[in-house]
């Protein structure tokens, strides 16, 4: 699959604004042709995510480029819905603005603070449900009704696989979601596949698309996003 190839696809972002995003606008914005996340040590922010608002599917391809500096993590929301309680509050903390959050199905991508966030670029995760990482970067993984993920196949070495994540520079997401099929591939190499036979799971509805921003110092940009519908 040609990820400049466009044909049959909508473009879901202009380039110059953020018409059919939701979020707030004390995050995100619009730079040099790309939507733009930021969180500082002066005005950090928790996970904040910008929703768009003009699709919802179940099954599709989605293509973009995302770019992480300086920090924290980012990921692409898909499947999702905006609405939910939030679950990761700490004692006394209020609910955030939930029409701000998103829930569901995210492909990951993090800066690599540490060891160990270096390892989630690319995995198959579950942002605000029980589930959360459902597969790791190089698994193939299996769900069947009322039982946990299963692992079923190594698609190559995870550190491995995370030589080609681009730090501070930009990367070629795609994700194929098809049923209860669902496949993240980065810079052109397969990073991770789930496969949910149940009917009745979370991450087999249809819900939308958006951007999540997490930690701080950090800065996310994404562009040139593109969903084609099946």
């Amino acid at each position: 699959m040609e990820f400049e190839d466009h044909n049959g696809y909508v473009q879901l972002f202009d380039g110059k604004s953020l018409q059919g995003w939701d979020g707030d606008p004390s995050i995100w914005r619009v730079e040099e042709g790309a939507i733009v996340g930021e969180s500082t040590l002066e005005k950090p922010s928790a996970n904040s995510y910008i929703t768009y608002r003009g699709f919802t599917g179940k099954n599709f391809d989605l293509k973009l480029e995302i770019k992480v500096e300086k920090g924290g993590g980012s990921g692409i929301q898909y499947r999702s819905k905006t609405g939910v309680p939030w679950l990761a509050l700490r004692p006394g903390q209020a609910q955030p603005n939930l029409n701000w959050m998103d829930t569901g199905l995210q492909a990951d991508f993090w800066y690599p603070v540490s060891p160990r966030t270096s390892t989630f670029t690319g995995q198959i995760y579950s942002e605000n449900t029980p589930l959360r990482i459902i597969a790791w970067r190089g698994q193939v993984v299996h769900m069947d009704p009322g039982k946990p993920p299963r692992l079923v196949a190594n698609i190559a070495d995870r550190e491995a696989l995370g030589g080609y994540v681009r730090i501070n520079d930009w990367n070629q997401y795609l994700i194929i979601a098809r049923g209860g099929a669902l496949i993240h591939i980065l810079n052109g190499h397969l990073m991770a596949v789930l496969v949910d036979d149940d009917p009745n799971s979370p991450n087999n509805v249809s819900g939308e698309i958006g951007i999540e921003i997490e930690g701080a110092p950090s800065k996310v940009s994404v562009r040139d996003i593109w969903v084609k519908k099946y």
